[in-house]
């Protein structure tokens, strides 16, 4: 079982996601203000919801001050797909979206592989060059200082440091690290591997390397 925050104005859709979440077994807190969201709270949660168009406080804003106190995966629920919107919000540190509107399958997917990633657990060290991996903790370490990754980033390093010098597709990627295929989503692994090669470029180091026309691979 697992503690499920769903933050979303309209009633119906937060209904909705109890109704099939709790018949897995998870329990589900409602919040239809995101105003009224105790902060002190939060970091009792398992997984949290957002939706991203709400009044008096937008998902993006709410992420941005949630994600300083919580390190469980963020999803947004939204009806945007512009590139922009998918960008801006998981530079602040959401993990994936969920597209309105949304089936019952695709939910307790998306939930369910965000659930088993975090709850896997791992006990092995991996010393790459300058790059320490601590499987354990879901941590990287970048000349002995931890680099400040996100779930998703950090989960997508760890993979591809597994499999160092073999190339994966942005499919591939989203397949094995989240444990779904959605092709609608490949912009997701660009974006995150974007943002991970920002952090490593204040060490002037970039293990994650393009091979272009096929995908990403791990070299360093």
């Amino acid at each position: 079982m697992a503690k499920i925050l769903a933050v979303d104005d309209e009633p119906a859709i937060l209904e909705m996601i109890e109704s099939i979440l709790t018949k897995d077994g998870h329990l589900v807190t409602k919040v239809s203000n995101p105003l009224k969201l105790h902060m002190e709270e939060l970091h009792h949660y398992d997984l949290i919801l957002l939706d991203i168009m709400m009044p008096g406080m937008d998902g993006f804003e709410l992420c941005k001050r949630i994600r300083t106190i919580v390190d469980c995966p963020i999803l947004f629920l939204t009806a945007k797909t512009e590139e922009n919107s998918l960008v801006n919000g998981l530079s602040l540190g959401a993990d994936d979206y969920i597209s309105k509107p949304f089936g019952v399958m695709e939910l307790r997917a998306r939930i369910n592989a965000h659930l088993r990633r975090e709850h896997r657990e791992h006990s092995v060290r991996m010393v790459l060059g300058r790059v320490c991996i601590q499987m354990s903790q879901k941590k990287l370490l970048m000349d002995d200082k931890e680099l400040p990754l996100t779930k998703a980033e950090y989960e997508i390093c760890e993979f591809l440091a597994k499999n160092r010098g073999q190339v994966f597709s942005k499919e591939q990627i989203l397949e094995a690290v989240f444990g779904f295929d959605n092709e609608s989503n490949d912009s997701t692994i660009i974006t995150h591997i974007k943002n991970i090669r920002a952090k490593f470029s204040n060490y002037d180091y970039t293990p994650i390397k393009t091979v272009w026309g096929i995908g990403y691979k791990w070299e360093g």
